[in-house]
């Protein structure tokens, strides 16, 4: 399989299941990546992602905005720059409590 090199507006804009949030999945399977996956989402202005949890971990880095990470009962204030690390099983959510876009990477293995 070739590289996949493209510019992340080239890769289609979803609606990722909740009021306000978007992703791309910037890297897949589909591309040959047979591990991870990567993903690119924006949150709008007080947007958040469900509140959930699942058997495999996240990496995740905030490329620009401000959020509340919610981790198994912890809430932690982040903005660009930060790094957060997911633990399987961990009940988890993110949420913009900024008044522009958040925006970060998210890398997740396949599911198996």
């Amino acid at each position: 399989m070739p590289c996949k090199i493209a510019h992340f507006t080239e890769v289609k804009q979803e609606d990722a299941g909740e009021p306000g949030v978007k992703i791309r999945w910037l890297i897949k399977k589909e591309d040959g990546a047979p591990n991870f996956a990567m993903r690119y989402f924006e949150l709008e202005p007080k947007a958040k992602s469900p509140h959930h949890s699942h058997d495999w971990e996240h990496e995740v880095f905030i490329l620009d905005g401000e959020c509340t990470v919610f981790c198994e009962g912890k809430e932690t204030k982040t903005t660009k720059g930060y790094v957060v690390y997911i633990p399987p099983n961990a009940l988890h959510h993110f949420e913009n409590t900024g008044k522009n876009p958040l925006h970060f990477l998210c890398l997740v293995p396949h599911k198996k």
